[in-house]
């Protein structure tokens, strides 16, 4: 079935807040309620997996248009951004979950 197609089924049949998950790895579809005047619609939810499948959140950032995944891309690319949470985990004394960082690898 093609992407299109799947889509439409998805929006028709599912049920509200329902999540399909995707062939890219901590991507899903949510069909999203109707709300006000809005009718039914779709978003992609994301949230990265940790190394054993399972979402880093709860809930992820969900985004419903191109204007506001390159919002979210032009955010994630701007360097102060790094800095601040780096200065963050330093303040509350808290790390990434996960590997730690190998000895011979400059955090920047």
């Amino acid at each position: 079935m093609e992407l299109a197609e799947s889509l439409k089924e998805f929006i028709e049949e599912g049920q509200d807040w329902e999540r399909k998950n995707t062939s890219v790895k901590g991507v899903s579809i949510v069909r999203m309620p109707p709300y006000r005047n809005r009718p039914a619609s779709l978003a992609i939810e994301i949230n990265p997996t940790k190394e054993d499948g399972t979402p880093m959140k709860k809930k992820g950032v969900y985004v419903m248009s191109v204007v506001e995944l390159q919002a979210f891309r032009e955010i994630f690319r701007n360097e102060k951004l790094d800095n601040l949470i780096k200065t963050l985990e330093d303040v509350t004394g808290k790390k990434p979950a996960g590997k730690p960082a190998k000895a011979d690898v400059v955090q920047i």
